[in-house]
């Protein structure tokens, strides 16, 4: 599976952002997808996973708990796209941000995924 991540840019702190993960190929929904952050001089840290459809749920999610509350991850099958949709955004957040697809239960460690989209930049000035 292919990712490609967008809707990045610069946001005021207290602002949102909504970011797409567009996949391709028909098997996307069997794929667990999670959102990753990477800021400059840190490691890449879990930001948000939503796990693989079934056929009566859009899928469990789960969240960092530096985003709980402010954060929400969801997926739509028919577009291929997962979103994070930001709100309350902080300087903290600042960071390149990537999608990723996993077939592994684990979807907080970002080792356990395979597939991974080009990150896109969000930037919250204070």
């Amino acid at each position: 599976v292919q990712l490609q991540a967008s809707g990045g840019g610069l946001v005021q702190a207290g602002g949102s952002l909504r970011l797409s993960c567009a996949g391709s190929g028909r098997t996307f929904s069997s794929f667990a997808v999670g959102w990753f952050r990477q800021a400059p001089g840190k490691e890449r840290e879990f930001v948000a996973a939503v796990s693989r459809s079934v056929s009566w749920s859009g899928g469990s999610t789960g969240y960092a708990d530096s985003v709980k509350g402010r954060f929400t991850i969801s997926r739509d099958n028919a577009k291929n796209t997962v979103y994070l949709q930001m709100n309350s955004l902080k300087p903290e957040d600042t960071a390149v941000y990537y999608c990723a697809a996993t077939r592994q239960s684990d979807m907080s460690t970002f080792t356990r995924y395979d597939y991974w989209g080009q990150g896109t930049l969000v930037t919250v000035s204070s």
